[in-house]
């Protein structure tokens, strides 16, 4: 926005140099403007989608030695476990293989 004002300034009402420097000067103004935005709305970590299980506890709903199910946020989900774990045990999720949880027990 500032750069298309810049340019509507200089071209309506200002002479040479001056408009040259004002839209130099709108550029600018839109380069810092989308910069700043963008780092603002990269500031947290995403919040949704299987990435965000990593870290949590989960419950072993049926056995996985090594492949299984698991329950997590009110969810079952596939799971592999290398170390196996028997129904009941709680694991941690240590990284997501497309729809499978890759676990150890915890």
């Amino acid at each position: 926005m500032g750069l298309l004002m810049a340019i509507v300034i200089a071209v309506l009402w200002l002479d040479e140099p001056w408009n040259w420097i004002v839209i130099g000067l709108g550029a600018i103004w839109e380069i810092a403007e989308t910069t700043f935005f963008l780092k603002w709305s990269q500031r947290r970590r995403a919040t949704v989608g299987a990435e965000t299980l990593v870290g949590q506890r989960a419950i072993v709903t049926t056995d996985c030695m090594p492949d299984g199910q698991v329950r997590i946020g009110g969810e079952l989900w596939g799971a592999h476990c290398r170390g196996g774990a028997a129904v009941g045990d709680a694991v941690i999720v240590r990284e997501v293989d497309g729809l499978t949880l890759v676990v150890e027990p915890e």
